[in-house]
């Protein structure tokens, strides 16, 4: 028997997120293996003030794109049986319970 949608456990983010974070990854690696390749003394030099900080913020703003953007496809379904089985042992949420007033008085 498939299991329906609604039971299915999702990832957080889609392949193309995981990739984007690989290559946010990569680069700010590059960033920091350039600072450190600076030759200058105290690393003041174009590779350690300029080009290295310049990869690192292009990385960060490459891991926020990786997080923020929304996957391209439907999501997918983790496939391993103690995911299953887990998610089949849990119980239904509850319904909501209305808010009750307060019965202070000033």
């Amino acid at each position: 028997m498939e299991p329906t949608t609604s039971q299915t456990p999702r990832f957080a983010f889609g392949p193309r997120n995981y990739r984007l974070m690989f290559v946010g990854l990569a680069v700010l690696a590059a960033g920091f293996i350039t600072m450190t390749l600076d030759t200058a003394d105290y690393g003041e030099g174009f590779l350690g003030i300029t080009l290295g900080p310049i990869l690192l913020v292009t990385g960060f703003l490459i891991e926020f794109w990786a997080i923020m953007a929304k996957p391209g496809g439907p999501a997918p379904v983790a496939q391993d049986p103690a995911t299953r089985e887990t998610l089949a042992q849990q119980p239904a949420p509850a319904a909501p319970v209305a808010p009750v007033a307060p019965t202070y008085k000033r």
